[in-house]
This record gives structure tokens, C-alpha cells and sequence, in this order.
């Protein structure tokens, strides 16, 4: 659960609680607490603690970037999807390839900086990619999908492309992925998830109050979707489920 309240002080600050759940008021411990940066709102910063990290730590720590490669973001029209999009421009990437589930998603990532943008349907899924790289295989694939979109991911990569799965939000099961396959053209595959660094680390580490710093100069805008009052949590967590949500959504005590 991420907060964003005030300490006895009164200084704005934006807090991480490692065990989840929803309440009008909780208790943060002070390694995961990082102050807010002047200009940027409360969405804004709930989006970057943990977006934020995941989006840069897939791009930087996973992936390895390099600049001039291209990218593919699966899901680029949601909160982390759209900050992936934003950050890969910002580390040097070259041709950035959204996907996302409708007209007005696609819309937002070419807003947000993609070169192109294509049907995420798991159907055509790699022909569409391909054709959207002029034909070329591409470097890096970064995918909260999984199962058949995550099969045809890996065939879009060249050698030494990079997939790296980061969710299941199908909650479909991909298909086995044998060693012979990945050696024949060095691909590799890896898997993240940022709660337990965030865990281990203290969410008041350099990434967050970078991407603060960034964020409150525009690099990135942090997409932030919905808001709900706290009563109206389970409307928030079925419309994410029904992915009729872009971006972050915030809860209101």
C-alpha cells in the first residue's frame, strides 16, 4: 500500500506500507518514507513509488539498456506501462513499440512517447510488432501480460534480445520455454517484481527520490487514472480487474 500524508512536522511525505491492505490512517516506518518534491500531486507520487522503481529497475537492473535499442511495453497504457514508455526515451532507447488494448490507450502511449503503437491482443500479436519495427526483431520485450502474448514476445526477439515478465495479468499460463530455445539466438528471459527490493531496501532509496526529481520536472508525467473514495474500493479493484482503468488509482480516506 502506498500513502501520501504528513508527518508531525507537517512535511508532506510519501510512504510505503510492505504489507498491503486499505485504511484512512496507518503507521509508516521511517526507512519507507521519502519527501514530496514541490509541484508534484498526490496521484503523481503515489504512481512513483512503486511504478517508479519497478518501471526504472526492469529497464536499468533487468534489461540492461543500452541506448539506440528498441523496446516493446506490453500494457503500455497503464501506470507502469506508461512510465516504462517514459523512461525508456529518457535512458536513450531507440525504437519504442507501445502495445494496449484499445484506441484511446494506444493514443495515450504514442502520447507519452512510443514510436508506435499496436493491438495487444495475443492474436497477430507478433506480426503486428514486427511490422511496427519495420521488420526487425527487436531488442528488449517487457511484459505484465504473460501466457500467449508472452509466447509471442519471445518471437520477436533477436539475438541477444531481452524478454523480461513483470506480471500475468491474463492470468493465462505461457507455454514451456525449453534451454535449446533461448541458446539459439542468446536470448535471455527474467523475471521481476519490486516489492521485495522495496522490502529490503526501504522505499526512501535513490530511484524514488530520483524519479520524484524527474517527475517534478515533467520526465516523467506519472499517468494517474481514477479516483475513488475508500469506500468505493471494491469498485476500484473490479474496474482494474474489467481493464477499464488507465494509470494509477488513487483511494481517497
Amino acid at each position: 500500500m502506498e500513502v501520501v500524508g504528513r508527518t508531525g512536522a507537517g512535511r508532506r511525505v510519501l510512504g510505503y506500507v510492505p504489507q498491503g491492505g486499505h485504511a484512512a490512517k496507518t503507521a509508516v516506518a521511517d526507512r519507507h518514507l521519502v519527501a514530496l518534491r514541490p509541484g508534484v500531486g498526490a496521484g503523481e507520487a503515489l504512481a512513483v513509488l512503486v511504478q517508479g522503481p519497478t518501471a526504472w529497475q526492469l529497464l536499468r537492473s533487468v534489461a540492461r539498456i543500452r541506448p539506440g535499442e528498441s523496446v516493446v511495453v506490453h500494457a503500455a497504457g497503464g501506470g507502469t506501462g506508461s512510465l516504462v514508455v517514459q523512461l525508456a526515451r529518457e535512458f536513450g532507447a531507440g525504437r519504442i513499440i507501445a502495445t494496449a488494448s484499445s484506441d484511446e490507450k494506444r493514443a495515450l502511449a504514442l502520447e507519452r512517447g512510443a514510436d508506435a503503437a499496436v493491438d495487444g491482443g495475443a492474436e497477430g500479436c507478433r506480426e503486428r510488432v514486427l511490422d511496427a519495427d519495420h521488420g526487425h526483431p527487436v531488442d528488449i520485450v517487457l511484459d505484465a501480460i504473460g501466457g500467449p502474448v508472452l509466447d509471442a514476445a519471445l518471437d520477436t526477439l533477436g539475438h541477444l534480445g531481452r524478454l523480461v515478465t513483470y506480471g500475468a495479468s491474463s492470468r493465462q499460463t505461457a507455454s514451456a520455454i525449453t534451454p535449446s530455445r533461448l541458446a539459439v539466438d542468446s536470448i535471455t528471459v527474467a523475471g521481476f517484481w519490486v516489492v521485495p527490493l522495496i522490502v529490503r531496501n526501504g522505499a526512501g532509496g535513490a530511484e524514488p527520490a530520483q524519479l520524484l526529481d524527474l517527475t517534478a520536472r515533467r520526465r516523467p508525467r506519472p499517468l494517474v487514472g481514477a479516483e475513488y473514495d475508500l469506500a468505493r474500493a471494491r469498485d476500484a479493484h473490479e474496474d482494474l480487474l474489467g481493464r477499464r482503468t488507465k494509470g494509477k488509482l488513487v483511494l481517497r480516506p
